[in-house]
C-alpha cells in the first residue's frame, strides 16, 4: 500500500459480516468451526488468520452468512 505515512491504520483483528460461497459459487464443500485458519485475500494481501464463531454459532454451512472475529497473523491495512 502506498499511502501518505499515519493516514492507513492497520489492523490484526477485527469483526465482519461474511456470506460464505458455496460449492457452485466457487466456494466451499464443507462446513466450518471456531478456530477455522483460512487464509485470507485482501486486495494484494495474502496471509493467514484465524475465525472466531459466537458462541450461539457451532459451525458455518456454505451459503451461510455470519458475524465473526478474524485475527490475522500480521496486520493489514483496513478500512470500514
Amino acid at each position: 500500500v502506498i499511502c501518505k505515512p499515519g493516514t492507513v491504520k492497520t489492523y490484526k483483528k477485527f469483526e465482519a459480516e461474511i456470506y460464505v460461497l458455496t460449492k457452485d459459487e466457487g466456494g466451499r464443500h464443507t462446513a466450518f468451526f471456531s478456530n477455522y485458519r483460512p487464509q485470507f485475500y485482501m486486495r494484494t494481501a495474502d496471509v493467514t488468520g484465524k475465525v472466531e464463531l459466537p458462541e450461539n454459532v457451532k459451525m458455518v454451512m456454505p451459503g451461510d452468512n455470519v458475524t465473526a472475529i478474524f485475527e490475522l497473523i500480521s496486520p493489514v491495512p483496513l478500512e470500514p
